[in-house]
């Protein structure tokens, strides 16, 4: 083989590895596996085949039908394949949505819940109804219906607001008027008589609260004179009753020691005058029975019975 035939064979070689790899990438990229699901909705929107499927805000997959449902043809069907990995769960719902102002339409998916539990390829993902275009059109023209009522109603309303201004101001010119410019004249020159009239008497009402003023600071310094000339012997004599109450403190307690040192002298005692006590009693009874043992020693003899 020649040399110009080895090199064709190099570069048919090379261009076949480099088709394999690029159709291998392309096929990865776009004809890979995907998984189906699908939602139901009674307003598509505009939604069509290709369309994004977005999960929480993010590029998920692609719309791949969009068709009147058999079983309910009130509801749409729209058929969809997602990423492999997105995590549709049991709380993720489907609405439709947009990617922005200017794109057209796309299938919005919420995130749902971490707890939830993750939905089987081909089951239904829960859909929540958008407000279409002419439902958002007829509640505006309701609002500007109740709006055209409101501006009416204020109007009128405006127009009495106005006639009670007018009123409230033409009262104000008749009070605020010539007439009662000159009563407040009148009333402010009375006001200023008066002050010119008693402005003597005030003044000598002032100087007596002057005067009071300072016999009352003399007679509170006489008071702290008198106050600082007693504080000393008080002082004094409070410490003399101190000593005094500590002096008869020490005294008890030495009474004291005192009476338990000759506790047992006073119990002999006690007994010394319960004995003369008891002799005296003795004493007494004996007396009551023989009165004239205190003149006679000896008891006289019985007298005899004569015969």
């Amino acid at each position: 083989m020649t040399t110009e035939a080895k090199v064709g064979a190099f570069v048919l070689g090379c261009f076949s590895i480099l088709a394999f790899t690029l159709i291998y990438l392309v096929n990865a990229q776009y004809g890979g596996a995907k998984v189906p699901y699908r939602t139901y909705l009674r307003y598509a929107g505009g939604l069509e085949p290709g369309a994004s499927v977005l999960f929480g805000g993010i590029t998920a997959g692609k719309v791949t039908a969009v068709r009147p449902w058999k079983t309910d043809p009130t509801r749409i069907e729209i058929l969809l394949d997602v990423e492999p990995g997105i995590p549709l769960n049991e709380k993720s719902v489907a609405k439709l949505g947009l990617v922005s102002i200017m794109n057209s339409a796309a299938l919005s998916i919420t995130t749902g819940s971490n707890d939830a539990k993750r939905l089987a390829p081909g089951s239904s993902i829960p859909s929540q109804e958008a407000a279409s275009f002419d439902e958002i059109a007829g509640k505006m023209a309701a609002v500007a219906d109740s709006a055209n009522d409101l501006i009416t109603q204020a109007k009128g309303e405006l127009q009495g607001i106005t006639g009670d201004a007018r009123n409230l101001l033409g009262n104000l010119n008749d009070v605020t008027g010539p007439p009662t410019q000159q009563k407040v004249q009148a009333i402010l020159n009375q006001v200023n008589g008066m002050v010119a009239d008693d402005r003597p008497k005030i003044d000598r009402l002032s100087d007596q609260l002057v005067a009071l003023s300072e016999h009352a600071d003399t007679t509170v310094e006489n008071v702290n004179g008198t106050v600082t000339d007693l504080r000393e012997p008080m002082r004094r004599d409070m410490a003399e009753l101190q000593n005094t109450l500590l002096e008869a403190k020490s005294l008890l307690a030495n009474m004291q020691v005192m009476v338990r040192a000759n506790d047992y002298k006073i119990d002999d005692t006690v007994d010394n005058l319960r004995e003369a006590t008891d002799n005296l009693d003795q004493l007494t009874d004996s007396l009551k029975q023989r009165p004239w043992s205190l003149i006679r020693i000896k008891q006289p003899k019985g007298r005899k019975v004569p015969q």
